[in-house]
């Protein structure tokens, strides 16, 4: 099989024939062998043999569609082709209050899960230790028939994250500063890892297989435990910005006379939309969102006194993001989906009414699809992200990893094997078309900037 063509540095690869079809099976299926055939533009006999090679490695799998699917009509019908289950991605997410970790199928199906509530924001080497010790009960190794095949952790942080190198540069509610972390955490566990902003990867999620589906310019934003992250889709490419810090909407300017912020800044979107504030008036748990939704339509008067301000800053924000990107829709996660549920079109309607003539007309706003799995799939992109760029990673000939048996882990049927070769851990945007050896800043920003 080729594979994609080692870069130089200062260069982006050309992804291969190959990984071309595994990413569109990926991102699309399951889909017909016809089907990747347009798609992608080449001829059938081309199709045949590197579908034919992706299921040889075990990445994809071929089956005749059932009698009366679409497309199957007159004559020989073209065989389906999807993503392999079984070749999965640990997700990692860490939060003010839980880390989780899940193991998640190239087809997208979420294999298993498990999460470890937090008393305390964790440390850096706490996290490290907790997602190394969920790893080893969640993948036991045995004899049976069946094996995953792990390609890496992707990590979900709520904080900025340098895009060379997966160091966490700032993670306000976790109370982290220049924290390295993906490289600790592939040194601990033994396998790749690629660490990103949280709401970065809920948008590029979105935009894969949520609300945002298909959409190529997109702003995401999700209110959470750790405030309001945001993310921004433009042109079908995640914007990352020189380092990888764009999209920091939550801290958006929108009250000049508002509450001073942990950033220092007063008047941020995350400070004057809070997700607590709105748990306080209506006296719900803050991470019980199905309770806020039946408080908040009680429409008490000194509730809804709490949800115009909160919606008044939405708008205000939305407005500079859709002078600035120009998106076509905007997806909200979280307690603002809620919101958003709870008030309609208002939130439209104000941002309309801030904007220049023109720049809302088609625009529209919705809720988020994804839920509580948005990070889970987000976090598992970025770990597939090398494998999808360069198929030729993944090799039959690695020995199992070992690890303690649990009865929350996959079946013990199922052995989890890690992939290899990979290169050193770094940080990169979702669908970064990986270097042989990123060797600066410049390069890594340029594959970030890359889906």
């Amino acid at each position: 099989m080729t594979s994609t063509t080692a870069a130089t540095p200062g260069t982006t690869p050309v992804p291969s024939n190959a990984a071309r079809v595994l990413r569109l099976v990926h991102e699309e299926g399951p889909i017909t062998r016809a089907e990747v055939t347009r798609r992608t533009g080449l001829n059938r006999s081309t199709t045949l043999t590197l579908v034919g090679e992706l299921v040889e490695r075990g990445l994809l799998h071929e089956e005749l569609p059932t009698a009366g699917a679409p497309g199957t009509g007159v004559g020989r019908p073209s065989p389906v082709v999807r993503a392999a289950a079984d070749v999965v991605a640990a997700a990692v997410t860490v939060e003010v209050d839980a880390v989780s970790v899940a193991l998640v199928g190239l087809d997208g199906t979420v294999r298993t899960r498990l999460v470890e509530p937090q008393r305390r924001p964790p440390t850096p080497g706490e996290a490290v230790e907790t997602v190394a010790s969920m790893l080893d009960r969640i993948r036991p190794a045995s004899a049976g028939s069946a094996t995953l095949r792990l390609v890496g952790i992707g990590v979900a942080v709520p904080g900025t994250v340098r895009v060379e190198d997966g160091t966490v540069q700032y993670a306000p509610h976790l109370g982290w500063h220049d924290a390295p972390f993906a490289r600790p955490l592939a040194d601990r566990t033994g396998l790749p890892v690629r660490a990103a902003n949280d709401a970065n990867l809920g948008a590029w999620a979105e935009r894969l297989a949520g609300s945002g589906r298909g959409v190529d310019d997109l702003v995401y934003l999700n209110g959470g435990a750790s405030g309001i992250g945001g993310g921004v889709i433009t042109a079908g490419r995640p914007l990352s910005g020189a380092d990888g810090y764009a999209g920091e909407l939550g801290h958006t300017f929108v009250a000049a006379n508002g509450i001073r912020c942990h950033c220092g800044a007063v008047g941020c979107l995350e400070t004057e939309a809070s997700r607590d504030a709105l748990a306080a008036a209506t006296g719900t748990a803050p991470d019980d969102l199905v309770a806020l939704a039946a408080a908040l339509a009680e429409e008490r008067p000194e509730v809804e006194r709490v949800v115009d301000r909160q919606v008044a800053a939405l708008a205000t924000a939305l407005r500079n993001a859709i002078h600035t990107v120009n998106p076509s829709i905007v997806v909200l996660g979280g307690f603002l989906g809620v919101l958003l549920d709870h008030v309609g079109d208002r939130i439209l309607d104000d941002v309309r009414a801030q904007s220049m003539t023109g720049t809302a007309d088609r625009l529209r706003i919705v809720p988020a699809a994804l839920g509580a799995d948005v990070l889970v799939h987000g976090a598992a992109e970025i770990a597939f992200g090398a494998l999808l760029g360069d198929p030729d990673r993944i090799s039959d000939a690695v020995p199992a990893v070992g690890a303690v048996p649990s009865a929350t882990a996959v079946p013990t049927t199922a052995a989890v094997r890690a992939v290899a070769p990979v290169p050193p851990a770094t940080a990169t945007a979702p669908h970064n078309r990986t270097t042989t050896h990123p060797s600066s800043r410049d390069d890594a920003a340029e594959e970030a900037r890359t889906p």
